[in-house]
């Protein structure tokens, strides 16, 4: 991208639509079908989990419980008419449309649905056996089956899931409109994320800004005017619109255009940094407004929220605590000092509380370096270190068991303590360091409205591939849309990422 000081900026004419329709029909055909790969791929895949699963469930249940409560004759008309409205219902349910949609779709992100879903669906099948009186609709064989079949559901989606992201299929190709600052930290990030299956072709823009770190061996394809046969040219599945201070009808033209060309569109919306995880759309005699809620968490949910974290600490604290034993031995044998190593840190309402984790650098080691550090990576510009990571390395005052025990987050179990004490909690924002506070901006504060946590937004969304400044505005974005929701989505998500020790290496 040229070396340029201005930001990114949209000039578009609108003989861009006409651009867009002139093109041949046989390439338009081509561009929607290759748009649609992810979509296809993954739906009927889903559509295939999601019947097998219907009828293990039916074969498991009449497994456990004997005979069929379905007359034999009955079998193969009941099948055939619940299998299809079974493939309805989950189109109903909105779970065949979302993985093209959004790129961190997982089975976690739609537990709630398939609960619902399943729920609804069993109820109906009972009742529906009971009118026609086709069969008796037992409530522990149907208890079972309801179990058997969420079960099943969410097993199998997950599978169908993790094999499709190994498929080229899944892949889109992707180009951000738009190269100044927002852009391109958009742009960084994906590349940061192979996990999303998106595959950065370029930038699109008149105007660019000289490119950051990580990004400069992407080209400029080009100007907005251009936007059709870039479409084309490059096989693009999906476009994010990244701009900030152009006109409406500027973008509005091009977002037209784009949709006659079947990508994906994504808008970057303009207060961006004001968006939380639960934002809301409503209308107003069609007008549409996004509902921001109040930053607080009302006093029955922290109750449900602290009731979770004594409940699944407690658990967790008793399954690990062999595992705790073993790396304390391993620990003392590794090198002299404490086991533990304890720092102040702040949690909600900014009070301090002595975090406890197990000891992975050596006994003594200063915290000037990390503080250093701190500074130098406010600044989202900022490079990464080694490995693409902005990750203090500091190889040299890591022990031996250390390394791993930061590899596979086993030095962080001892924070269960703090959680049964009350200090953090399961999920929140990480527990900073009292004089990181000096680099904080005003809105970052608002990370202080929730307890800190184990995990949250900014360990499973990035983890070691963001600034801390970036770190800082996805806690903010945590503590002001919290839910109840977006925790059990995190508590589900952070095994498979520690498994996959994204961002530890």
């Amino acid at each position: 991208m040229p070396d340029s000081a201005v930001s990114g900026s949209l000039d578009f004419d609108p003989s861009l639509s006409a651009a867009a329709g002139a093109l041949a029909p046989r390439e338009r055909e081509r561009l929607g079908r290759t748009r649609r790969n992810r979509g296809w791929f993954v739906r009927r895949f889903l559509a295939i989990a999601d019947v097998a699963a219907l009828l293990l469930a039916f074969v498991a249940t009449e497994l456990i419980f004997g005979r069929s409560p379905l007359a034999a004759e009955s079998k193969p008309l009941v099948v055939c008419l619940v299998v299809p409205l079974w493939v309805v219902a989950v189109k109903l349910f909105g779970l065949y449309d979302l993985d093209e949609e959004r790129p961190a779709h997982s089975t976690a992100d739609e537990l709630g649905s398939i609960f619902n879903l399943v729920t609804v669906c069993v109820w109906a099948f009972g009742s529906f056996c009971w009118i026609t009186g086709v069969a008796d609709p037992d409530p522990r064989r149907l208890t079972t089956f309801w179990f058997v079949l969420l079960l099943f559901v969410t097993s199998g989606r997950a599978c169908v899931r993790a094999l499709a992201r190994r498929h080229t299929s899944f892949v889109q190709n992707t180009i951000v409109v738009g190269a100044g600052d927002i852009g391109q930290l958009i742009g960084r990030k994906l590349v940061q994320h192979p996990e999303y299956a998106l595959n950065l072709v370029g930038f699109v823009d008149n105007d660019p800004k000289a490119p950051l770190y990580g990004l400069d061996h992407l080209p400029l394809l080009g100007s907005p005017v251009e936007i059709a046969q870039i479409v084309a040219d490059r096989d693009v599945d999906r476009v994010i619109i990244a701009y900030s201070r152009d006109e409406n009808g500027s973008l509005l033209e091009l977002i037209r255009t784009l949709r006659r060309l079947s990508v994906q569109i994504d808008v970057v919306p303009r207060l961006f940094d004001a968006v939380t995880p639960r934002v809301s759309m409503h209308m107003v005699e069609g007008f549409p407004l996004l509902g921001l809620t109040p930053a607080r968490i009302p006093r029955s949910s922290r109750l449900l929220k602290r009731t979770v974290d004594v409940v699944g600490a407690s658990v967790l604290f008793l399954l690990t605590l062999p595992v705790m034993a073993v790396v304390a031995l391993l620990i003392r044998l590794d090198s002299p000092g404490s086991v533990f190593f304890r720092q102040v840190r702040l949690g909600a309402e900014m009070r301090e509380f002595n975090l406890i984790k197990f000891r992975t650098m050596r006994d003594g080691t200063a915290s000037e370096p990390h503080r250093e550090y701190i500074r130098d990576i406010m600044d989202r510009g900022a490079a990464p270190g080694a490995g693409a990571l902005y990750k203090l390395q500091r190889e040299d005052a890591v022990t031996g068991v250390g390394r791993w025990l930061r590899r596979t987050s086993l030095d962080e179990l001892p924070q269960l303590i703090n959680v049964l004490r009350g200090d953090m909690s399961l999920v929140g924002p990480r527990p900073c360091i009292p004089y990181e506070t000096e680099f904080f901006s005003a809105h970052h504060f608002d990370r202080f409205l929730v307890p800190a946590g184990m995990t949250g937004l900014w360990q499973v969304e990035a983890r070691a591939h963001a600034t801390f400044a970036e770190a800082l505005d996805l806690d903010v974005a945590y503590a002001r849309g919290w839910s109840f929701g977006l925790d059990m989505r995190l508590l589900l998500r952070t095994p498979l990422l520690v498994f996959h020790r994204r961002g530890t290496e």
